[in-house]
């Protein structure tokens, strides 16, 4: 599957959008396991998503750490796919990446062409989320961190999340519910003013 550069104009077929034009951008949905990749990607996508999850396994007792997770039953074992139209005609394609270790192979492959992430995190597992942190960070991809609020798990102050991850403090950190539509798509909206912001410092 092709997708255009970020910077390259797409037209649509039926001529929508200002100048018949619409852009496409790829974002990955990045984060540790069990952290709401899937369901983000689910409840935002205005199409029916692909998902590739299978039944977690007693082979995975002892592989997968499911501390805090108790209740998850399956897992995503190459990626989740999804697409949003914003205003400004700005498609974008969004990939979740798998979480656990032993699937990170997928991640080179899928960063190929993102001009951005998100990074999921949970307060009850922060330092899951590091890796996907560092991997960012070591490839300069702008990324953003958005705390997946958990019924039941304790709130923190983004400043404390941040200093926890030790985070930069142009890197944005927003508190959300990825089960809900219009939480997901103010983590989205913010990821891509931080890279029109980030872009536009390099010029």
């Amino acid at each position: 599957m092709d997708y255009a550069h970020s910077d390259t104009a797409v037209r649509h077929p039926d001529g929508a959008g200002s100048g018949g034009q619409l852009i496409a951008a790829k974002i990955l949905i990045a984060g540790g396991f069990g952290v709401g990749k899937t369901t983000m990607v689910g409840s935002i996508s205005e199409i029916r998503p692909l998902r590739t999850e299978e039944l977690l396994t007693d082979r995975s007792v002892g592989v997968d750490d499911t501390t805090g997770v108790d209740g998850k039953t399956s897992t995503t074992v190459a990626m989740d796919f999804g697409r949003i139209t914003l205003p400004d005609d700005l498609v974008l394609y969004l990939f979740g990446t798998p979480g656990q270790q032993r699937f990170w192979f997928m991640w080179d492959e899928l960063a190929l062409g993102a001009v951005g992430a998100v990074v999921l995190a949970d307060v009850r597992r922060l330092t899951d989320c590091f890796a996907a942190v560092d991997y960012f960070e070591d490839r300069r991809t702008p990324f953003m961190v958005a705390v997946n609020c958990f019924d039941g798990a304790e709130r923190k102050k983004p400043e404390d999340v941040r200093i926890a991850l030790d985070l930069e403090e142009h890197v944005p950190l927003v508190l959300c519910d990825v089960r809900s539509r219009d939480s997901a798509k103010r983590v989205l909206i913010t990821m891509v003013e931080h890279v029109l912001t980030k872009t536009a410092s390099r010029r």
